[in-house]
């Protein structure tokens, strides 16, 4: 016993670092490392029978239990090796060999000559073994601070770009009841490429808390325009010349443990509510209409500033409220953060299961009736006469993922308008509801194949008079594929029957092929 392991030991004072050398250092380099203990050299992947040094490796872990090997399985052990690696092997093997002197079936003579020769590399790599042990303390310092303190300010850096090529197609372009058929001209036919790029800026100040930043550039127009419609328009226009604009600043944080608290410098209702349309609710990657990502509820809104709370009154119910104002830095009469336009929100939303989810929401605005996917009576029900109009809306939403193929959702809304500025005060009913089906990961992880069906806005009476007459109709189907992580490509095609709620109106088609990279 005393012979080999004197030999092992001592060649390395002598000759520097060989094959040998390496096992006293694997039994002990930093824990994380390590595989574990070797408990035979056929472990080893890289030690072979036919190696020089393979008995004294194997005595090492047979005799002395004396040897590890890293995670993959190898020695490695023509690596060279530095001092504090072989004391850092030296102590471990100290630890196996000192129950062995101390044993009584060691004979004596043979016991104290291996004491000595242990004592003579103890002495020997003293400044090394007094090194480790101090980096080791110090190591434990840090990672106890790093526990003590988990969170420094962080801000990351996501993007979106979206590129389309898209078009609409049909006849003369969509009039209102009571104008003449083709009075504005021929739908153009027209093929175009556009693009919107976001850039966004999250920071935590605790990790619990949230400041968003987001840019936005783009030149994707509102179909409306082309089409004579608001029915027409992409979930993703946008037209800000390329021109970056701040369009999203909020600062969210939590107040206990159930809510949520979010201060909007720049933003919307859904910013905070949740829309329960999670796969089709996305415009870079989602439904491709606008009238098909979210209810229309949450675009009855002027946008701007305002704050929101939410608050989980347990783990399947949650409470939100929003309030937003257009012209909140504006001192002027009829604006400011209690005067002036606004739109106001409450919603209850409850989730049974993991994948089934309903919304009730209730809304209440001031001249913010231009919902902006729906007919021109719809967003004006009193024909620019009234400056004061109160909206009071109520939604109800569903979700359901049956199964991970196949999802189900939709909505229904009613408004009430009310011209508080006319004579009696006279009132428009509003209606709409939407059903859309999705199939996640058909083909492919990732890809979506989504269907939308429904009727956008319609004034469905009106005591000032002007009601839509008939029934427009939105259908809509697209396809995503995912090709990476980043990039996905969407083909999708939308069909209005009936534009504007007017059957004097021909159908029009709108048509895109959108890809959207994300970083």
């Amino acid at each position: 016993m005393k012979f080999l392991f004197q030999s092992i030991l001592l060649s390395y004072l002598i000759f520097g670092g060989s094959l040998i050398h390496q096992s006293l250092v694997k039994s002990a380099i930093a824990q994380e490392t390590l595989q574990g203990q070797v408990t035979s050299v056929n472990q080893l992947a890289d030690v072979q029978p036919t190696d020089w040094a393979f008995a004294a490796l194997q005595a090492l872990v047979d005799r002395y239990d004396c040897m590890a090997g890293y995670p993959s399985q190898l020695f490695q052990g023509n690596r060279s090796i530095i001092r504090y690696e072989f004391a850092a092997g030296l102590n471990a093997c100290l630890d196996r060999l000192n129950p062995l002197l101390a044993s009584t079936t060691v004979a004596v003579a043979e016991r104290e000559d291996l004491q000595q020769t242990l004592q003579r590399l103890q002495k020997e790599f003293a400044p090394e073994l007094s090194t480790l042990h101090g980096r080791v303390d110090s190591l434990e310092a840090h990672t106890a601070q790093l526990e003590s303190q988990q969170f420094s300010p962080t801000t990351k850096l996501t993007g979106e770009a979206v590129f389309a090529v898209s078009g609409t197609f049909g006849g003369d372009k969509a009039v209102s009841p009571g104008e003449t058929t083709g009075s504005r001209g021929k739908i153009g036919d027209n093929i175009i490429f556009s693009d919107r790029v976001r850039l966004i800026l999250n920071t935590s100040f605790t990790g619990q808390d949230l400041l968003r930043i987001r840019l936005q550039a783009g030149n994707i127009p509102n179909f409306r325009e082309a089409t004579g419609t608001n029915m027409a328009r992409l979930s993703f226009d946008g037209d800000t010349g390329n021109q970056f604009i701040l369009n999203q600043l909020y600062y969210q944080f939590p107040i206990g443990s159930a809510a949520k608290v979010t201060v909007i410098a720049q933003g919307t209702l859904f910013d905070v509510a949740d829309t329960i349309n999670p796969l089709l609710g996305s415009d870079g990657r989602g439904s491709i209409s606008a009238f098909g990502v979210r209810s229309p509820i949450y675009r009855e809104e002027t946008g701007g500033t305002g704050i929101g709370i939410s608050y989980n009154v347990n783990s399947a119910i949650n409470l939100t409220l929003v309030y937003l104002v257009s012209e909140a830095g504006k001192p002027t009469a009829g604006s400011g953060l209690l005067n002036g336009p606004f739109s106001a929100l409450a919603q209850l939303t409850f989730k049974p299961t993991k994948s089934l989810s309903f919304g009730l929401t209730y809304a209440r605005s001031l001249n913010a009736i231009d919902i902006g996917t729906s007919s021109a009576i719809t967003n004006d029900p009193f024909n620019g006469a009234s400056n004061s109009i109160i909206g009071n809306s109520y939604s109800l939403k569903a979700s359901w993922l049956v199964n991970p193929t196949f999802s189900l959702g939709g909505w229904v809304g009613y408004l009430q308008a009310s011209a508080q500025d006319l004579p009696n005060d006279p009132t428009a009913e509003i209606f709409y509801y939407a059903v859309n089906f999705g199939f996640p990961d058909l083909g492919k992880k990732g890809n979506l194949l989504g269907f939308v069906f429904g009727q956008p806005p319609k004034a469905i009476g009106n005591e000032f008079g002007i009601v839509d007459r008939n029934t427009s109709l939105h259908f809509e189907a697209f396809y995503r594929f995912q090709v990476n992580d980043n990039i996905s490509i969407t083909p999708g095609a939308i069909a209005i029957t009936n534009p504007e709620h007017n059957s004097n109106n021909d159908t029009i088609f709108v048509g895109t092929i959108r890809t959207t990279f994300q970083f």
